[in-house]
């Protein structure tokens, strides 16, 4: 019984969170409001706040939930004794996939990920950190390889790699998609490693 109802709260949740995401990819976070949000997900605007302490709080847990899927796809592709330059092909293969498949999530991550609002622009730097910490982790691995150079600053290049990743996914929206993500992948890689290479 307990976990049936346990059940049916996350199936709510789920569809909240599947509702904003829709919301917010089309109107932006400014322009959009909770009961356009409870009506996408077919439930009453009360309902949110049984889920959800405000809007901020909806945003920041879509981000949560979708990295966190994204960080445990990478550790399920990715293995301790795999390369680290293939780890990197990886990263980026499922970076640029799993966007091309989901818009809405391309626009919210674009957008969103550089919110004017400190506070909010804090939180959802936080719900980021796992996934800059993948890809720190699997630098740090490629210079243990001896396959990166030893001397990578590895705090800052974590950050170049996710930024160049970040800015191929913006330029594929901007140009309203007339091409493949997915195919940006091996040229994106490509000058990656040249930079990271022993």
């Amino acid at each position: 019984m307990t976990s049936g109802l346990a059940e049916k709260k996350r199936e709510k949740y789920d569809a909240i969170l599947s509702a904003a995401l829709k919301i917010f990819a089309e109107y932006g976070y400014f322009g959009s409001q909770v009961s356009k949000i409870a009506r996408e997900a077919g439930v009453a605007d009360g309902t949110i706040y049984l889920y959800f302490k405000s809007k901020e709080d909806i945003l920041v847990s879509l981000f949560r939930e979708k990295l966190g899927n994204l960080v445990r796809m990478f550790h399920e592709h990715i293995h301790e004794d795999d390369r680290a330059d293939d780890a990197i092909r990886k990263i980026c293969e499922l970076h640029f996939t799993e966007l091309e498949k989901n818009v809405d999530l391309a626009k919210v991550t674009q957008l969103e990920l550089r919110q004017s609002s400190l506070d909010l622009h804090r939180e959802i730097s936080n719900a980021l950190k796992p996934y800059i910490q993948l890809i720190e982790d699997v630098l740090v691995r490629g210079i243990d390889q001896g396959v990166f150079r030893p001397d990578l600053d590895v705090k800052l290049t974590r950050l170049l790699l996710f930024g160049a990743m970040d800015e191929v996914v913006s330029s594929w929206l901007i140009s309203g998609r007339r091409y493949s993500l997915s195919d940006q992948v091996e040229k994106t890689v490509d000058f990656f490693l040249r930079g990271l290479r022993a």
